[in-house]
C-alpha cells in the first residue's frame, strides 16, 4: 500500500487506532521475551525439575522466534500484512492460554516453542505495516510510537512479572496475554488497512529451510557459548548454523526471488547503517540484561525490587522517543545515534563503578541516561535502515533486520556472561593468593571470605560493564558516519 496523502492531509490521529492494535500486540510479544527470566526459580520448585530443563522455556522460545522471522517478509508480500499479522497474535495468544494448563515443564517448553513461533513474524511484520502506513515526511514520528512498547516492555518487564510470580503465580504472565491479544485482534479485524500484496514469483523453498537451520542454529550456539564456547552444543550449533548461513546467502544472491533480498547490502549507507545498529543493539541489549543480574546476584535483590530500581530506564525512554522520531523527520538519524549511543556510553561507565555498597538510589541518574540513549536511537536507526531500502522491499528488510538482532541479541548475553565468568574466576584467584601470601595472621572468618566473595562478584561486573563502555563509544564514533538519504522507490 502506497501513500499518496499531501503532507498538510496528514494526521496521526487518522491512524492512531489501527497503531494501537498494532502496539498492543508487539507489546505483549515482547514483555513475554523478557518476563520468564523472573519466573525460572519458581519453576524450578513449581514443575519439580532442574535448572538446564526449565532454561528452555526461555531458549525453546527464542529459537523458535529465530527460524520464523526470516519468513516473515516473504509471507507479508505472499498472504498481506494484514493476514499475517493477526495469525501471528492469534496462534501467540492460543499458545498463551495453552501455557497456563501444564503441570510438567515438557509441555511448557513445548507451548513456549508455539508461543515463539507465532511471536516471530509480529514484530518485522508490525514494523513494515506502521512503515507503509506513514508518509514520507511523518515516517520518524509514527515509528517512534511504535517503538515504545519494544523499549517499555522489556524494561516493565521485571517489574510487572516479579509482582505477579511473588504475590500471585507464574501463570498470571500468560493469562495476563489473552485480553491483550483478543483486543489487539478485534480492533486490527476492524480497522488496519490492507496492505497490497507484492508479486512474488514462487516459494524459494532452500531459502525457506536454510534459514531457519542458520538463524536458530547461531542463536542457540551464542547461547550454549554462554556456559562454555568448547562444548558439543555450541560448536555444533555454530558450525551448522554458520554452514546454512553460507549457504543461504549463496542462494538468496544467485536467484530472482530471494527469501531475504540482500542485495540491499550494495548501498554502502545501508551496510554502514547496519553495522551501527549491531554494535548498538550489542550495547543496549547487554545493558537491559546485565544490570538486573547485578542488583540480584551481587546486591542481593529480590525481582520485585529490581524491577521497581529499573522502572526510570523505561519512563526515560517512553519519554524520548517520540522526541527522537519528531527530531529524526527533521534533522535524520546522525546525531540522534551519536547523542544516543554517547549517553549509554556514559552511563555503563557509571556501572562500571559499581561496588557492593551500590543502592538504586546511586543508579538513578545512569539508568535515566541509558533509557534516554536507548528511546534516542531505536527506532530512528530502524527508520533510517528503511529508507536506505526500496520502499517495496521494506517487509523483507524488517525480517533482515529482526533475524540479525535475534543473533547480536544472544551473542550480547553470551559474551558478557563468558568476559563476567573469566573476570570472577581472575579476581577469586587472585584474592585466594592474597590468603595463602599472608601467612603468620589471624585466619580469615566465614563473614570475611563471604564478604570478600561479594567484592569479587561486585568488582566483576564493573569490570564487564567497562567493555560495554568501549563497544558503546565505537557504536558512536561509526554514528558518525550515517548520512540522511532517502531512496526512491
Amino acid at each position: 500500500m502506497e501513500k499518496n496523502v499531501a503532507p498538510e492531509e496528514f494526521r496521526i490521529r487518522s491512524i492512531i487506532v489501527p497503531l494501537l492494535a498494532i502496539i498492543a500486540g508487539v507489546f505483549m510479544v515482547v514483555l513475554n521475551s523478557t518476563s520468564m527470566n523472573v519466573a525460572l526459580t519458581t519453576l524450578l520448585k513449581d514443575l519439580n525439575t532442574d535448572f538446564p530443563t526449565i532454561q528452555w522455556t526461555v531458549t525453546g522460545y527464542m529459537l523458535a522466534q529465530a527460524s520464523v522471522i526470516p519468513l516473515a517478509g516473504w509471507l507479508s508480500d505472499r498472504f498481506g500484512a494484514k493476514a499475517v499479522f493477526l495469525s501471528s497474535i492469534t496462534l501467540f495468544t492460543i499458545a498463551s492460554i495453552l501455557c497456563t494448563i501444564p503441570n510438567s515443564a515438557g509441555w511448557l517448553i513445548a507451548f513456549r516453542i508455539v508461543q515463539g513461533l507465532g511471536g516471530g513474524c509480529v514484530i518485522p511484520v508490525a514494523m513494515a505495516y506502521v512503515y507503509r502506513l506513514s508518509p514520507q515526511h511523518k515516517v520518524g514520528t509514527v515509528m517512534a510510537m511504535m517503538g515504545i512498547p519494544i523499549l517499555f516492555a522489556p524494561a516493565i518487564g521485571p517489574v510487572l512479572s516479579g509482582w505477579l510470580v511473588e504475590f500471585y503465580s507464574w501463570r498470571w504472565l500468560f493469562l495476563i496475554n489473552i485480553p491483550v491479544g483478543i483486543i489487539s485482534i478485534l480492533i486490527g479485524l476492524k480497522t488496519l488497512p490492507k496492505v497490497e500484496r507484492q508479486t512474488v514469483a514462487g516459494i524459494d523453498l532452500p531459502g525457506m529451510i536454510l534459514a531457519p537451520i542458520a538463524f536458530a542454529g547461531l542463536s542457540y550456539g551464542v547461547i550454549e557459548g554462554a556456559t562454555s564456547w568448547t562444548s558439543v552444543n555450541t560448536i555444533a550449533g555454530l558450525v551448522i548454523g554458520g554452514i546454512a548461513l553460507i549457504a543461504f546467502i549463496i542462494r538468496e544472491l544467485s536467484i530472482e526471488t530471494p527469501l531475504l533480498d540482500l542485495r540491499v547490502f550494495r548501498s554502502i549507507d545501508f551496510s554502514i547503517g547496519i553495522i551501527v545498529q549491531w554494535i548498538g543493539q550489542f550495547a543496549l541489549f547487554g545493558a537491559i540484561f546485565l544490570l538486573p543480574q547485578f542488583l540480584q546476584q551481587a546486591r542481593g535483590f529480590g525481582a520485585f525490587d529490581t524491577g521497581m530500581i529499573l522502572l526510570p530506564q523505561a519512563i526515560a525512554s517512553m519519554i524520548v522517543m517520540p522526541i527522537a522520531g519528531y527530531l529524526f523527520d527533521r534533522i535524520g538519524v546522525r546525531w540522534l545515534v551519536v547523542i544516543g549511543l554517547g549517553l549509554v556510553s556514559g552511563a555503563t561507565y557509571q556501572y562500571s563503578q559499581v561496588d557492593v555498597t551500590t543502592t538504586g538510589k546511586d543508579l538513578l541518574i545512569p539508568l535515566i541516561m541509558a533509557g534516554a540513549g536507548m528511546g534516542m536511537m531505536t527506532m530512528p536507526m530502524n527508520t533510517h535502515l528503511f529508507n536506505m531500502a526500496p520502499r517495496h522491499l521494506v517487509s523483507r528488510v524488517t525480517s533482515l533486520t529482526n533475524s540479525m538482532q535475534q543473533v547480536i541479541n544472544s551473542l550480547s548475553v553470551a559474551a558478557l556472561v563468558t568476559i563476567l565468568s573469566a573476570h570472577v574466576t581472575l579476581r577469586t584467584d587472585e584474592l585466594k593468593e592474597a590468603a595463602q601470601s599472608a601467612t603468620g595472621t589471624v585466619s580469615p572468618t566465614p563473614e570475611s571470605m563471604q564478604q570478600a566473595m561479594a567484592e569479587v562478584a561486585a568488582n566483576s561486573f564493573g569490570d564487564t560493564f567497562g567493555f560495554m563502555v568501549i563497544v558503546a563509544i565505537i557504536g558512536a564514533a561509526l554514528g558518525l558516519l550515517l548520512r540522511r538519504h532517502k531512496t526512491s522507490s
